[in-house]
């Protein structure tokens, strides 16, 4: 019998299990995969390592300070600044036609940007910070309504209100076309007025430190274990069936595997209407060059781009990809300590996709597949940013059919299902959630959503 199982050793999974073995409880984290991290990964291909979904830590706070996400991170889970070696961004951009937003850690240089490039609109952009500064974090009351609506009363620029919803929506928005006005105000902070860092050995890292802290405290981390079913007995969750059959006891269960996934373990007859899943998928190119990316004209960090006036956030239908709208990161572009950086060059390119299309391919025409659409969307990418292809020494990429394998996600969909589930409770007693389906976003997001439900439910009857 455990105090608490935990389905997902992703960021948020992990974290709830730290928090929780903080105060004595015996827990166990079980994932279904080889290795941990979720949609924050890494594999090793080639001798490279590559990181997989994270591009930056949102929400960076500078050493000694502790006010913000990253700082109530610390606390909760007693690590210290030292041990996520955060270095920040050198400076990001929003690129549309004929108009670009330079932006960094300092949300004054994008307000100067702003009254630069759309001087009408700097006092409506300075409401618009008083408003998001006002916003009260993640309730029900107040997460709805539309960002769009809300930005068209502020600004009335159409332009500027495409630009800002550009870098937000590619980093944590499922809902197509639109945004909550909740999601809106947290992605705004966590990105304009936080902002961008990343470790210089990326994901690897954070992942390292959390699983070690987590074993340390006795915490008991189970691989290649998934959950076909949780074991229920008059409305309250009481365990899980693994694949294999094996029955494990668990006074509360979490679930860090997504809404939909995690309804779909129920057992039929007591499953809830669950709403409509996420349909927003990726593929994501990755470039090794054999300079480093500011040597060939590329020295941003990250870099929005759209190719019209009207941000394209849909799933695209009529074909594999989507190459008019796209994020292209470069590792290499923080700013690491004393001259450090990675070995080789790379950049990332990520592109909207369609999932259903990637996986129903045959498996030669797959491999064709993934070819194709690296050349297409590098042809689109040089279109933002200087030529780099002839420096390329090795490429690798992945699709909505690898996302899928390696979380179980309905449809390959990266950010979940639109409709979030801010409390973490579900229909069945002693049953949770945490992760992007709570509507938390982003690394930072991800940890703090599995020491909220740690907090909240879990730890209250402890002791």
């Amino acid at each position: 019998m455990y105090d608490t199982i935990i389905i997902g050793a992703g960021m948020s999974g992990l974290a709830a299990g730290i928090r929780l073995a903080y105060f004595g409880q015996n827990v166990c984290i079980l994932e279904r995969h080889n290795t941990i991290g979720g949609l924050n990964s890494f594999y090793r291909m080639a001798g490279r390592d590559f990181d997989v979904g994270l591009h930056a830590v949102t929400n960076f706070t500078k050493k000694g300070e502790k006010k913000g996400p990253l700082g109530r991170l610390l606390r909760q889970l007693r690590f210290k600044w030292d041990e996520f070696a955060l270095c920040p961004q050198l400076g990001s951009k929003v690129m549309f036609p004929g108009v670009e937003l330079k932006f960094d850690n300092d949300i004054e240089l994008l307000r100067s940007e702003i009254a630069q490039r759309f001087p009408k609109q700097a006092d409506n952009f300075d409401r618009l910070r008083g408003q998001i500064m006002d916003y009260d974090d993640i309730t029900p009351d107040n997460y709805a309504g539309s960002a769009r609506t809300r930005l068209a009363e502020i600004i009335s620029d159409p332009l500027l209100i495409e630009m800002l919803l550009c870098p937000l929506m590619w980093y944590g928005n499922a809902r197509e076309q639109d945004m909550d006005w909740g999601q809106f105000c947290i992605m705004f902070r966590s990105i304009y007025m936080e902002g961008f860092a990343r470790p210089l050995k990326g994901v690897r890292l954070l992942l390292k430190n959390l699983v070690k802290k987590f074993r340390e405290l006795g915490g008991e981390l189970k691989l290649r274990t998934g959950v076909s079913a949780l074991k229920i007995e008059e409305g309250q969750c009481v365990g899980v069936t693994l694949d294999d059959g094996t029955e494990l006891m668990g006074r509360k269960v979490v679930s860090s595997a997504g809404w939909w996934e995690t309804m779909r373990m129920c057992e039929e007859g007591i499953k809830p209407p669950a709403g409509e899943p996420g349909r927003l998928s990726f593929v994501e190119t990755i470039s090794v060059i054999k300079k480093q990316p500011a040597e060939v004209g590329y020295d941003s960090t990250i870099v929005f781009f759209n190719d019209s006036q009207k941000f394209h956030w849909v799933k695209p239908e009529d074909d594999l990809c989507d190459v008019r709208t796209g994020v292209i990161c470069s590792p290499n572009n923080f700013d690491y300590q004393d001259g450090a950086n990675l070995d080789e060059g790379y950049l990332r390119v990520t592109a909207l996709a369609n999932y259903d299309r990637w996986v129903n391919l045959p498996e030669p025409q797959y491999r064709f597949e993934k070819n194709r659409w690296y050349d297409l969307i590098s042809d689109s990418v040089v279109r933002f940013i200087p030529e780099f292809r002839r420096h390329v020494v090795a490429v690798d990429m992945f699709t909505p059919k690898t996302i899928h394998r390696y979380t179980w996600h309905k449809n390959g969909a990266v950010y979940g299902a639109p409709e979030k589930h801010l409390d973490g409770t579900t229909h069945v007693d002693n049953l949770y959630i945490c992760g992007t389906d709570q509507g938390y976003v982003g690394i930072i997001g991800s940890i703090m959503s599995g020491v909220s439900v740690a907090n909240r439910y879990c730890l209250q009857d402890a002791g």
